[in-house]
């Protein structure tokens, strides 16, 4: 966490991997374009400039589902936990290659007239009504100026000043901007060139994300269906709780809960970080704060305050262990306040 703005500040985890990222990207442009001239029909030959204009679009486009995939991903298994941390650093590269792609193709194919070359964009194929003639461009322009957004917007100091919704909301046009590359990519690429690995690619790709987010939003969305003890929602058995983890008890009203257990203590708070939304549940207790898994923001889990000098709150929420099982009250308390946490071993 951080009190004030500062540059990234890049940790030893975070530089292994940028530069495996990096490493990856440039091993994906080799292949593509030794793979692309290998395939190439006897005497037909591929410019430079165009064989780059399909890598970084088949390359931005995959990064951008990757991402997309990296949230439900990290529900189902922990390995994909640590891509959280990084998915900022990945998404502002993702907008940087769109945007190597989009100059290319703007200087290729609309750089060569009298036209202003963004002004062309839009004038050069007016044939909005077709399907087949689609001005499948414009589409894409308008995904990378919701990239181009986001990108900007991607730093704490827009997040505290926009605000947690406003700034969750921006960031939420990510599925929009993703459904555009998708018909971008169908009236475009594949109308011009038809190879099934380009047909099979975006497919996958699309079926990939929206079956994720379909399944792990269900799970999301599940009433609770954990026994009631006088109004408590049943969490788990105390055995079944793993220390520093907690269990996540959706109420059929209001907002998720987090159930922690540290050592001989089990408290409850809000699911919910305040910095960008994200799910606590999923964190740990990390030198007796529960830590967000996104960004690293961190509670107190007798108060739901974060240490000092930091303001943020989150709602606190009653507990009791009875016969061995951990109960919560879905009334929540309002932020901040103090709660004190059940002790295993105690009487309910």
């Amino acid at each position: 966490m951080s009190h004030d703005y500062k540059s990234v500040q890049w940790t030893p985890f975070k530089i292994r991997f940028d530069r495996w990222m990096l490493a990856g990207i440039a091993l994906y442009l080799v292949l593509f374009a030794v793979i692309g001239e290998i395939n190439q029909p006897p005497g037909e030959s591929v410019h430079p400039v165009q064989a780059m204009i399909r890598a970084t679009g088949t390359l931005a486009f995959l990064l951008l589902t990757f991402i997309l995939c990296i949230g439900p991903l990290a529900r189902l298994t922990d390995r994909f936990k640590p891509f959280l941390y990084n998915r900022r650093h990945l998404g502002v590269t993702t907008f940087l290659i769109a945007l190597v792609h989009a100059a290319l193709v703007i200087m290729w194919y609309h750089g060569f007239s009298e036209t202003n070359p963004l002004v062309s964009v839009f004038i050069s194929n007016p044939r909005y009504e077709s399907l087949s003639g689609f001005p499948f461009e414009v589409l894409g322009f308008a995904a990378l100026v919701i990239m181009f957004l986001m990108a900007a917007t991607s730093h704490d100091f827009w997040n505290a000043n926009l605000g947690p919704g406003l700034w969750k909301a921006l960031h939420m046009g990510v599925y929009f901007a993703y459904a555009l590359l998708v018909i971008h990519i169908a009236l475009g690429a594949i109308q011009f060139n038809k190879s099934p690995i380009y047909v099979a690619l975006l497919a996958a790709s699309a079926v990939t994300v929206a079956g994720l987010h379909v399944i792990t939003g269900f799970a999301a969305m599940r009433p609770s269906d954990r026994t009631a003890n006088e109004g408590w929602l049943k969490v788990a058995a105390i055995d079944d709780m793993e220390d520093a983890r907690a269990k996540i008890v959706r109420p059929l009203k209001g907002e998720a809960i987090a159930v922690f257990r540290d050592g001989n203590k089990i408290s409850a708070v809000s699911n919910v970080c305040r910095h960008q939304g994200g799910p606590l549940g999923e964190g740990k207790i990390v030198d007796g704060c529960i830590t967000c898994p996104w960004h690293g923001f961190q509670y107190r889990m007798e108060d739901g305050q974060s240490p000092p000098p930091f303001t943020e709150k989150i709602a606190t929420y009653a507990t009791r262990i009875v016969e061995g099982v951990v109960y919560v009250n879905p009334e929540p308390n309002p932020p901040g306040t103090p709660q004190t946490p059940s002790q295993i071993g105690a009487s309910a």
